[in-house]
């Protein structure tokens, strides 16, 4: 019998919430590192939970998705609280007021209209908040020690993409690959240039990332301190138009003009007959392992410091990862290649030390990637929205799992809500389910997965704040290979009633998932 991993090299035994930093009620628009969020802290702390899961914290371009970041060090301006600067005295109440505005519509039940607020309105943020933020950074004093502190620590990232912010604002949002070639090629003259004719507005980008630094270690703090750990999550690529990618592209596989070569994707499957084409540029692994993936110990490194355990998406890009020839259309012609495998998890492992990373392991599995997380004695996921297809083998039915070194999930960011998924379902693909959950009733479907999730013999629960509510697929965060209406939802304040609070802390006291405080 395969002897089971201790429990020293585990993660502690506990549950948590899933909630994008964007989706908390703020009276201006979008979630923020500012009150509401230390209020969801002490709800957590009454619920006797042990994490919070968020979705990544940096700077958003079109499409808005967290996963397509303009750069993989620094955080997003739309989650500092507005409210945080009038108590500095960079703004009035009136100019944080002013960020308010209409901010859409879902289509929601009569009941979830007291528990979602109106949803992120991404254009009308682009329209007005860096104007207010402008009138913040106007009024505060760039010698501040603690400011000059922070700009000198974190010189290594955050004077390219304070570059590359202020470039992209003067090319009118082109990606850099589109810029004048002095510029897209780095040109030291030109860069100069750039900084002596913007140094106003460099000093402005370099004001957002202090505040948003200084709210976010505030609060991590404030967090830990109630004994709750925060699970972070990355995507594995880089966004083609980042900091990243410009500042570092020999880091890429990319021609001279700065276009890739092959992009990221997966192959056709049951889902999609034409694969998918993300687009994000491939690593030059084979140039990453001769440096000893230093770029990678430094993105491991920064996400460290912000998060306390790390979900690494797409985890199986490490052990054999899809490319696609940048021209393609989709991703049909597509071909398999070896990822970097155990040397970078080492390297990962190096930076972050034991117990600090989920691998998202989702999809079909080939002997490589099985080896390798085994390998690396991280927990993988189970989802359980994925458990009920009849198949009394299927590994995510929780009396399949071969480790209690598992993080299971009700559903993902990704996924529809628990309520929406089985709404669609016919009767006679519910039977399974039902007889499972010893349930006899649709509705009932979500508390008993949630419950099913907590007496699992898995280590960490970690529940969507949509799958608590039981809200419908319209309150879901993501549609994959959509743009326009995904990563919007917001909860109202007040929207977790005590009714819905009772339910969770029980179910921590009873299946023995409370925190350590």
């Amino acid at each position: 019998m395969k002897k089971a991993q201790r429990q020293e090299d585990r993660m502690q035994r506990g549950a948590g919430i899933l909630l994008s930093i964007s989706s908390l009620p703020s009276l201006h628009g979008i979630g923020t590192i500012g009150r509401e969020a230390y209020d969801f802290v002490d709800l957590l702390a009454e619920m006797k939970q042990s994490y919070w899961q968020v979705l990544p914290l940096g700077p958003t371009g079109y499409g808005d998705s967290p996963y397509q970041s303009f750069s993989a060090f620094a955080g997003n301006p739309y989650l500092i609280d507005l409210d945080e600067l009038v108590r500095q005295g960079l703004l009035t109440e009136e100019e944080a007021g002013s960020a308010d505005g209409e901010t859409g519509s879902l289509k929601i039940s009569e009941a979830e209209a007291g528990t979602l607020e109106k949803p992120v309105d991404y254009g009308h943020l682009y329209q007005t908040r860096f104007q207010i933020l402008r009138k913040a950074f106007v009024r505060f004093h760039t010698e501040k020690k603690e400011y000059r502190s922070f700009c000198d620590e974190n010189r290594e990232w955050l004077d390219d993409y304070v570059l590359y912010m202020v470039i992209k604002n003067r090319e009118n949002g082109k990606p850099w690959y589109e810029w004048e070639e002095p510029l897209k090629q780095r040109k030291e003259k030109a860069l100069q240039k750039i900084r002596k004719e913007e140094q106003e507005n460099c000093e402005f980008y370099c004001f957002l990332q202090y505040e948003f630094f200084r709210a976010w270690t505030d609060l991590k703090a404030y967090a830990n301190g109630k004994g709750i750990r925060i699970i972070g999550d990355i995507p594995l690529y880089a966004a083609l138009d980042s900091a990243d990618v410009w500042a570092e592209r020999e880091e890429f596989l990319l021609d001279q003009e700065g276009r890739p070569t092959v992009v990221a994707g997966c192959p056709p499957d049951a889902f999609s007959d034409d694969g998918q084409k993300w687009g994000n540029p491939i690593y030059d692994w084979e140039r990453m392992e001769k440096e000893g993936f230093s770029w990678w110990r430094r993105r491991m490194d920064a996400a460290g410091r912000l998060f306390d355990i790390i979900r690494l998406d797409h985890f199986i890009g490490f052990a054999r990862y899809y490319s696609i020839p940048a021209e393609d259309e989709n991703g049909r012609n597509g071909k398999w290649n070896k990822g970097p495998g155990r040397k970078l998890t080492e390297a990962i492992e190096e930076t972050l030390g034991k117990n600090r990373v989920i691998a998202e392991d989702l999809g079909v599995l080939v002997p490589a990637v099985k080896k390798l997380l085994k390998k690396t004695g991280w927990p993988g996921m189970r989802v359980l929205l994925f458990a009920f297809d009849g198949n009394p083998h299927n590994e995510h039915l929780p009396y399949n799992y071969e480790s209690q070194n598992e993080v299971v999930y009700t559903g993902t960011h990704d996924n529809e809500t628990v309520a929406g998924y089985f709404a669609q379902k016919t009767q006679k693909e519910l039977e399974f389910a039902y007889r499972y959950l010893e349930i006899h009733e649709r509705r009932q479907i979500p508390d008993a997965l949630i419950r099913e999730a907590y007496r699992s013999s898995a280590d960490i629960v970690i529940i969507s704040l949509q799958d608590l509510l039981g809200l419908s697929n319209e309150a879901r965060m993501n549609f994959p290979s959509t743009i326009g209406k995904n990563w919007r939802f917001r909860m109202k304040k007040g929207g977790i009633t005590r009714e819905r609070q009772e339910f969770i802390r029980n179910l921590t006291e009873i299946y023995g998932r409370e925190a350590d405080r």
